[in-house]
């Protein structure tokens, strides 16, 4: 099949390799480049630097609805747009152009957690699965019919990151499986219960702060939620500390909410509403992530101090 391909991040890469192996991918389409770093240097999405090392032509509309872009995509002439975690939406004059559509690989298990953070959203409600959906896309968001779904399991220590790793890959396989039945006319069209969608909106600055008076799961599946981007957070002495990683702890402490109440070799332990948590990975301002054990034996961590 002839495809056109739009994407941004790290995500949809392992898709993109996955096309150029079985179909002929006539073009990529990616976010600008962005100025990065204190030196404000311009650094290329990675899809578009994937797709310069196959040489693909790679197109980087502002908005890639204008009329003279949308006219660029009629003269590919591709058989169907596959969108992964592109970051505009599509115009019905797009969404029309393909033979067998616009296809997009969800980071979600449909309807559950339309919208911009899918996965992240998945870990920061402590959902037992999470998973990839293929789906036609529609004027709606995230709304429009589904053709495969892949469940993938949670676990204890998951965190966004790893998530979002193993369903890159899964999303991928998926695709190539969903365009297999596309071309063998094989697809179905399951429309989604628009009454059990859940959406999953961008993540905001301000869940970034942790607030202690939250339950013990809800604190530690927040900080396993923005793990690796873009980091909890609490305040120890005035001084921001990130928190990469914690557990629920089952032992019952007294104190107050937010209050280091245990000072342990491996981690400490913070009070919250209803039990406590126990602080795995950290990182001070302005230094790197360690194990909370690496970074008690260069900073005093003390019992007693209340984190807000």
């Amino acid at each position: 099949m002839k495809v056109v391909f739009m994407g941004t991040p790290d995500f949809a890469v392992p898709t993109l390799e996955a096309l150029i192996k079985k179909h002929d991918v006539a073009a990529v389409v990616t976010q600008p480049d962005k100025p990065k770093g204190r030196g404000k240097k311009m650094v290329f999405p990675v899809v578009k630097e994937k797709a310069l090392e196959h040489n693909i032509k790679v197109y980087q509309p502002v908005k890639v609805k204008d009329s003279a872009f949308v006219e660029i995509l009629k003269e590919l002439e591709p058989d169907v747009i596959v969108v992964v975690a592109f970051g505009q939406i599509l115009s019905e004059d797009i969404l029309n152009i393909p033979k067998y559509g616009c296809i997009n690989v969800h980071g979600s298990l449909l309807p559950k957690y339309r919208g911009a953070a899918p996965i992240q959203w998945s870990v920061i409600n402590g959902e037992e699965l999470g998973g990839i959906t293929t789906m036609y896309m529609a004027k709606g968001l995230d709304s429009g019919d589904m053709i495969l779904k892949a469940e993938e399991k949670i676990t204890e220590d998951d965190t966004y990151g790893s998530l979002y790793g193993r369903l890159s890959f899964i999303g991928a396989e998926l695709l190539i499986e969903t365009l297999d039945l596309l071309e063998k006319g094989e697809a179905v069209r399951i429309p989604q219960d628009d009454d059990e969608a859940t959406l999953a909106p961008m993540i905001t600055r301000d869940m970034e702060h942790i607030d202690w008076n939250n339950n013990s799961r809800d604190i530690s599946n927040l900080i396993k939620g923005l793990n690796p981007q873009p980091t909890a957070y609490t305040m120890y002495k005035d001084e921001k500390l990130k928190i990469w990683f914690a557990e629920a702890e089952n032992t019952e402490y007294s104190g107050e909410i937010g209050e280091i109440v245990d000072v342990r070799k491996k981690d400490f332990v913070v009070k919250t509403k209803d039990g406590a948590v126990a602080v795995k990975e950290v990182q001070a301002q302005g230094g790197k992530k360690m194990s909370a054990d690496a970074y008690m034996r260069g900073h005093v961590i003390e019992k007693g101090i209340i984190l807000n």
